[in-house]
């Protein structure tokens, strides 16, 4: 018997790592919280695309580039985003907004979100074996 839970909670330990919060509830993507910054910096992001509305910066090893996001939690900032980038500080359960103004990411500060996978990026591509 304790053999038997022990199986079945490493298979459940290895679902949990290979996607960490995709767990579904009743056919819904489960909403996870993540810590939230704003950031404002003009340029091209990890992608290779300009930074503009729309795109988050993100731990790849959690949101890997090009996963679209539903935040919500977020006042005004809650939307639809895409991984577009990443950070030096941005680890784990930890995303940063693209704002228009650094005045906007001040008022931004850090707040607690909730993240819903919408589609999965590269990350994916890589476990099938296609880039």
């Amino acid at each position: 018997m304790k053999l038997k839970l022990w199986i079945v909670g490493l298979f459940l330990a290895a679902l949990v790592c290979v996607r960490p919060f995709e767990a579904q509830i009743g056919g819904r993507m489960r909403k996870l919280p993540f810590l939230a910054t704003a950031y404002a910096m003009a340029g091209t992001t990890k992608s290779g695309t300009e930074t503009q509305p729309g795109i988050v910066a993100a731990d790849t090893s959690i949101l890997p580039l090009g996963t679209k996001i539903r935040v919500t939690n977020a006042g005004p900032y809650s939307g639809v985003y895409t991984v577009a980038d990443t950070g030096s500080k941005v680890r784990g359960r930890h995303i940063d907004i693209f704002t228009p103004s650094w005045n906007r990411a001040k008022e931004f500060g850090r707040q607690v979100v909730h993240v819903t996978v919408l589609k999965w990026g590269e990350w994916e591509k890589d476990l099938r074996g296609k880039k």
